[in-house]
């Protein structure tokens, strides 16, 4: 049965925050909030997190992952960024976009793409995400909490323990999110390509 948090959605308790944690790094998955949707999420190293969440999104190794990431830094630590990818990403950041970009070898291998040996990464806007990374000190592996039999993302933490009870370990409310993924861009070509529309606007980024 999965601990349950109501968080303040602006801001949270850091004594909720730190037990979140405590059950990341014990090798536990979550279900919590972003400025798109809810998401799920482990650590970076927890390998059958990975498995697990692949399960319940009903994906496949071919599905990028995120790193959800504090800041642009922490994006450059595990992603190639050239001067032109740097100015699209600080118009981003914080903000509902992910990027697609080369991996570097501080991220793990299993990690990438298998062929294409990129990885997705954002910076979201939300306070409750800030917390934990704030507390956790490393990126949150992450997807898009939209699990195989639905048209949309789940959007309410009660709908989310009815459905994931047993099958994650905490789940983090701080009410509704919103029902529009993030913006996606693929940014390893010569000039950024829109994958997905999402909620982040394009013109934000001058590439409407």
């Amino acid at each position: 049965m999965a601990q349950f948090f109501s968080v303040h959605p602006d801001n949270p308790q850091p004594r909720l925050i730190r037990e979140a944690v405590r059950i990341l790094r014990a090798g536990g998955i979550m279900a919590y909030p972003t400025d798109s949707c809810y998401a799920l999420g482990c650590m970076i190293g927890n390998k059958t997190g990975m498995e697990r969440i692949r399960a319940l999104r009903g994906v496949d190794e071919r599905h990028h992952f995120t790193l959800v990431c504090r800041d642009l830094s922490e994006i450059a630590r595990y992603a190639r960024v050239d001067n032109r990818q740097y100015r699209l990403l600080k118009a981003a950041t914080p903000g509902p976009y992910t990027f697609i970009l080369e991996a570097t070898r501080e991220l793990p291998r299993r990690l990438a793409h298998p062929k294409r040996h990129t990885i997705g990464l954002r910076v979201p806007d939300h306070p409750v995400v800030a917390a934990l990374l704030a507390e956790l000190g490393e990126p949150i592996l992450s997807m898009t909490l939209s699990l195989p039999e639905d048209e949309h993302p789940l959007n309410y933490a009660e709908d989310i323990r009815a459905r994931l009870d047993k099958r994650v370990d905490v789940i983090l409310d701080a009410g509704a999110c919103g029902l529009t993924p993030t913006t996606v861009i693929d940014l390893t070509g010569e000039v950024p390509e829109v994958v997905r529309t999402g909620q982040g606007e394009l013109q934000r980024l001058g590439l409407e």
